[in-house]
């Protein structure tokens, strides 16, 4: 099995996983971010660049560094590779600048957004963004479309990241959106206005990172910080049943998929990701129509714990998960601390 030290964390992976995979089998800082790739959908990744890192060895056998920044979720492990994440000033500035062009047409809308709060857009600006952006040109607009009867598609939002894509080629019976236009024309559009109807485009929207695709149902009724979420299932015969459910009060507001801690719909005991159908998202709104498992554990540095209903036992437990995972062993690097030119000077 290959062995790959990243920020000076060494850990032995399967052939053929890539850096970012290895990363989080590690766990901790030194997971890259990722808001295109999808481990669950074949061929996702390589479009956003937010998981650029820096191959200081390409392997044991030949130790020459790679030339450039390379995408973590395209490149794959060799035995002896050495990387930098965290720890690498190149990879901080350059994160910063991807961070920055996918800011460059999205609108500052997180008040009135849907997906504030569970925003990883919002979290990538946040944690890898600059104060200020050097774009002098105006935001390209889009109206708001319904693109299905439960979907509303705000293409002002979207950072083209192809998961909704991915989703209705893998996991419907036929896809009918795409990417049309080129360049700064593209878009994510329906064929001939057609609508997204099947019984998994719900799923399209547990994917989207941003708040392109929102759910109609949900629209405006809560910030997802005044809900409280726990697990359920019900016996589907087109689904796992497997799902989340957000209360407010005893009232449940939108019912989603199960997400693990990278934001990705939960993997199920077979290993395949637990998507759901729309009988199970849109249409089974009342506790009688579920059985409930147990609570949410919701991380404690998420705006949802704002609300926070879980015991001290839920935090000790999160402390211990603290503790125990990876950190990296060299000095992390942050814009303004040793990072190439942080302030465009």
């Amino acid at each position: 099995m290959p062995l790959v030290t990243i920020d000076d964390f060494q850990i032995e992976v399967p052939e053929g996983t890539t850096i970012l995979n290895a990363a989080r089998m590690i766990g901790g800082d030194l997971v890259p971010p990722a808001m295109c790739y999808y481990s669950s959908l074949k061929g996702s990744g390589g479009y956003c660049r937010t998981c650029l890192v820096k191959v200081e060895q390409g392997s044991a056998k030949d130790p020459r560094p790679m030339p450039k920044l390379v995408p973590s979720c395209r490149t794959t492990v060799m035995d002896g590779m050495v990387v930098r994440n965290e720890t690498s000033p190149e990879v901080i500035e350059a994160r910063a600048g991807v961070t920055e062009f996918l800011l460059i047409n999205h609108p500052l809308d997180c008040p009135v957004c849907d997906q504030a709060g569970e925003c990883k857009l919002q979290d990538l600006g946040y944690e890898h963004g600059k104060l200020d952006t050097r774009s002098e040109f105006r935001r390209r607009t889009f109206e708001p479309i319904d693109i299905g009867d439960k979907i509303k598609l705000h293409m002002n939002r979207c950072i083209l990241c192809y998961r909704c894509v991915k989703v209705c080629e893998q996991i419907t019976d036929g896809r009918v959106h795409g990417v049309i236009g080129r360049g700064d024309h593209a878009e994510i559009s329906t064929y001939i206005e057609q609508a997204i109807d099947n019984d998994f485009s719900g799923n399209v929207i547990d994917v989207c990172p941003v708040g392109a695709l929102t759910d109609r149902t949900f629209r405006f009724k809560s910030r997802v910080w005044y809900t409280k979420p726990v697990e359920a299932h019900r016996h589907c015969e087109k689904c796992c049943g497997k799902v989340r459910l957000w209360y407010k009060g005893e009232e449940i507001l939108r019912v989603t998929a199960r997400k693990d801690e990278f934001d990705e719909v939960a993997k199920l005991e077979n290993g395949e990701a637990g998507w759901i159908c729309n009988e199970c998202r849109f249409e089974k709104k009342h506790t009688n129509d579920w059985v409930i498992d147990e609570i949410t554990h919701v991380d404690r540095h998420s705006v949802i714990s704002a609300n926070h209903y879980e015991s001290d036992e839920g935090e000790r437990f999160e402390e211990k998960q603290l503790e125990t995972a990876a950190l990296p062993h060299g000095d992390k690097v942050t814009l303004g601390e040793g990072a190439l030119n942080p302030n465009n000077i």
